[in-house]
């Protein structure tokens, strides 16, 4: 979002030059009303990038204002301009649109650049495909970028839950869910490298794996092991 051309009701007209990317980071907002009397409202930063965004809010600012904005995680504060309303645009009938005074990226906290880096992995991925990279190594890749995604994804829930007070354990379950399928994966991936005579004992670690993997077996083992009893008592009652 570029510094706009002024109309001739002294408004500006929004030339967005960098795109925006989705967001959920819990803002206050703070301005004054056309009495001089200070107002506060939480707010959700929905759309963003360095110049700007989409703050998702009730009530709002009006159009050309001016409003101070702190980021509930970090604490951070800017100051920003109000480029459309409520009241002047039907696209943003939910909140306002706003233009940081100073460009920054760091004030919209890791999301922003969680995504930005997610988008610069997709066209990593796509030259990889392009120049014939191995495919179990692209696979990999895939894998570590849908990881990054999931991640990335739960920790903003987290933090929106958590601002909420909300229960967050359906979150953390599909964290440990997610650590799992990743594990299976890579056991597998460990199982073809056998196979393929590509691990052997000399292989760096290997004994440590070894040993981890006797645990987790163990546990898992005591694990289903439970269930099952649970299940048979379920059954008989």
């Amino acid at each position: 979002m570029t510094r706009r051309g002024t109309s001739s009701d002294g408004s500006k007209a929004e030339r967005r030059k960098t795109n925006r990317f989705p967001v959920a980071v819990p803002i206050e907002a703070s301005w004054r009303d056309p009495e001089g009397a200070p107002v506060r409202a939480q707010a959700t930063a929905r759309q963003v990038n360095a110049n700007g965004g989409f703050l998702e809010m009730a009530p709002c600012p009006t159009e050309g204002g001016r409003v101070t904005l702190t980021n509930f995680l970090s604490g951070e504060t800017v100051e920003a301009r109000v480029l459309a309303s409520a009241d002047s645009r039907e696209k943003v009938s939910n909140g306002i649109a706003v233009e940081l005074i100073v460009p920054s990226e760091s004030f919209w906290g890791v999301n922003l650049q969680v995504k930005k880096t997610s988008i610069e992995l997709q066209k990593l991925e796509k030259t990889l495909q392009s120049e014939g990279i191995d495919f179990r190594l692209l696979n990999e890749f895939r894998d570590t970028v849908d990881t990054l995604r999931t991640t990335a994804l739960a920790v903003q829930q987290l933090r929106e839950f958590q601002l909420k007070s909300r229960d967050t354990s359906e979150i953390v379950s599909m964290l440990v869910a997610e650590r799992v399928r990743r594990a299976t994966n890579l056991c597998q991936e460990i199982i073809a490298d056998i196979d393929a005579g590509q691990l052997s004992q000399e292989t760096k670690e290997v004994g440590e794996l070894y040993q981890c993997l006797e645990l987790a077996c163990d546990r898992l083992r005591h694990l289903l092991k439970n269930n099952e009893m649970d299940r048979y008592v379920t059954t008989r009652r």
